[in-house]
């Protein structure tokens, strides 16, 4: 049991390969097959793979230039998110500063272009966009005290699309396109669907300047087509259910849209011209990333909560493979729906394949909060059942997938509104003999560590143990030292800053409830975190200790999570020590993920 749990996360894993427009046989990906998450360049006629990147904490973004010359790779500092971009040859050699001049920043969009590059760039002092040519210092086409991101060039590179939210709400944001003229831009055109509505550009369209636009105004995401010239748009009604993402085929006659209903997903191809809608046959499951290739065929990365990640082809194969064994398959998932306080709670259960109810059970809460658990396959989570325990995952409102007015309920009540629903499910699955009442584990990273430590603080009662990994633990400290971008996105959350609404951040704060903590308490921190700062989490952890709350602390070299392999799998020993342990349950098979 102790191996095959630590299998799953050293089994080797790719991410869906992206490739360059004007060569299609040049390909890159992302892999955990050193041991790290790392770069590879993948040259598709040749086959020839070949590992680009090999840093000690591992690398996370990259790009290919338009002709399939540089690789372009985002080099932070200890896992910090904080970096400048560098690029080095597709077919391997040094590495070079790809935008010399600009200073470190965190990620705010790249576009790039035969003969120009455009670099967002966040900062302290806000979101900006640099025109970047060979031989030429940088030039600055945009900046912004308010939060934004850089959403693509045009093909002939004359123009780019941004959102913004210089209205002051980076939750929902505008769209606007600039004209490039020398080394400034002008505004082309502007689209706001007003307060509360999100406007996300995706890409231009192949060869032309539409703009591919996600709108959000019935209420769930859908696609539109925005010409920024003549102001014309064309709403996109697929009839499809849930959230819908889309993206250009690359001859631009079509739209390949993902539909995500139900923590599950389904792939269609949108025929502009005819208007015709058609599903691709893909499994059960999720689709996390999918593109159209050139030749008609599409490749997707498929999972499901029983069956590990894979790269397909609608051509019928698996389009690449990493070395090595695959992870050993998990049980599927169930799902319930538990009536919340705010409406149907949509949850996810999955169960050990011995024991009987009521189990052990661990209540998994996702990051986020914009984001959502899927039945896709999770090392965690199978570690977990693997352990004898029952895994359940609710998607609380502020989570995506469920509209727009599920997402936003969180605002101005934020953290309590989301442990409205874990309650309910909580005490839904105590009910009816799921869960054992005297085991019961609050667990969740970022997002989830911070609505585990609230949960424990303003739900004592309810929680046998809590694990909280990468948290927001302080909000007041965790907002002086967090990334600008977060600020903006709690500005949008809270109503405005600690400053301004002093009160909703206290009340939303798990320091401000730390001397209610009963259970034992795990946190997991990362000393680089720009997210879920370590002075915060400091803080949280001294007051338990003045307390005399019974906790512990694991402290880890990197940012916000890690990409190390070995390291993740310490993690997770860690977490099924401390549950094993504290409940009385037997901890063997966990000495080789601790050393």
């Amino acid at each position: 049991m102790g191996e095959r749990w630590q299998d799953r996360f050293r089994a080797g894993r790719i991410s869906l390969p992206s490739w360059a427009e004007k060569a299609p046989d040049h390909s890159f990906y992302r892999s955990n097959s050193s041991g790290t998450w790392e770069l590879y360049t993948w040259h598709r006629g040749t086959g020839e793979q070949r590992q680009a990147t090999k840093r000690h904490h591992g690398t996370e973004a990259g790009a290919l230039d338009p002709t399939g010359t540089w690789l372009w790779w985002f080099a932070d500092t200890d896992g910090d998110e904080f970096g400048v971009w560098r690029r080095q040859p597709f077919g391997g050699g040094p590495d070079e500063e790809a935008a010399p001049g600009l200073a470190p920043s965190y990620i705010g969009g790249l576009a790039l272009g035969v003969s120009s590059s455009l670099v967002g760039r966040s900062t302290d002092e806000g979101f900006s966009v640099h025109l970047v040519r060979p031989g030429t210092p940088p030039a600055v086409l945009y900046a912004h005290r308010e939060e934004g991101f850089l959403s693509d060039m045009s093909d002939d590179e004359a123009y780019f699309a941004i959102g913004h939210s210089e209205h002051g709400d980076s939750r929902h944001m505008a769209a606007r396109v600039y004209r490039i003229d020398g080394d400034t831009a002008e505004p082309v055109a502007e689209l706001w669907d007003g307060p509360g509505k999100d406007l996300t550009p995706v890409a231009f369209e192949p060869g032309g300047h539409r703009l591919l636009v996600l709108h959000e105004r019935r209420g769930r995401t859908e696609p539109l087509l925005w010409d920024p010239h003549t102001g014309e748009q064309h709403e996109i009604d697929l009839g499809l259910p849930g959230e819908l993402s889309a993206g250009w085929t690359p001859d631009g006659r079509s739209l390949l849209v993902s539909a995500d209903h139900r923590a599950r997903s389904t792939l269609h191809l949108h025929h502009l011209e005819t208007g015709r809608t058609e599903r691709l046959d893909t499994p059960p499951g999720v689709v996390s990333a999918a593109a159209a290739r050139p030749d008609g065929t599409v490749e997707y990365s498929w999972s499901s909560s029983e069956l590990p990640p894979v790269v397909r082809s609608t051509a019928g194969h698996v389009v690449i493979s990493p070395p090595g064994t695959a992870a050993p398959p998990s049980v599927p998932v169930h799902d319930a729906e538990v009536e919340g306080p705010g409406g149907p709670v949509h949850t996810l259960i999955s169960v050990p394949e011995k024991g009987s109810a009521p189990y052990p059970t661990v209540f998994l809460v996702h990051g986020g909060p914009q984001a959502q658990d899927f039945d896709s396959f999770s090392s965690d989570v199978a570690a977990w059942v693997d352990h004898g325990f029952a895994v359940v995952r609710a998607n609380y409102r502020g989570s995506t997938g469920y509209g727009s007015a599920w997402r936003d309920a969180l605002e101005r009540r934020v953290g309590l509104t989301e442990l409205e629903d874990i309650t309910a499910v909580r005490d839904w699955a105590v009910r009816t003999g799921l869960a054992d009442p005297d085991r019961l584990v609050l667990e969740g990273g970022s997002w989830g560590g911070y609505l585990t430590l609230l949960g424990l603080g303003t739900r004592p009662q309810d929680w046998t143990l809590g694990i909280a990994a990468v948290p927001v633990a302080d909000y007041v400290t965790a907002y002086a030292d967090e990334m600008e971008a977060l600020r903006a996105f709690d500005r949008s959350m809270f109503g405005g800053s600690p400053d301004e609404v002093p009160e909703l951040y206290a009340r939303s704060s798990p320091i401000s409830y730390v001397q209610e903590v009963a259970a034992p308490v795990l946190i997991l921190a990362g000393e680089n975190d720009p997210r879920c700062p370590i002075r915060q989490i400091d803080r949280y952890i001294d007051r338990l200790r003045e307390l005399g709350k019974p906790h512990e602390v694991y402290r880890f070299d990197a940012g916000h999570g890690s990409f190390v392999v070995e390291e993740r799998i310490r993690h997770m020993a860690a977490e099924l020590e401390f549950a094993l342990r504290n409940l009385g349950m037997a901890t063997e098979g966990l000495r080789a993920g601790t050393a």
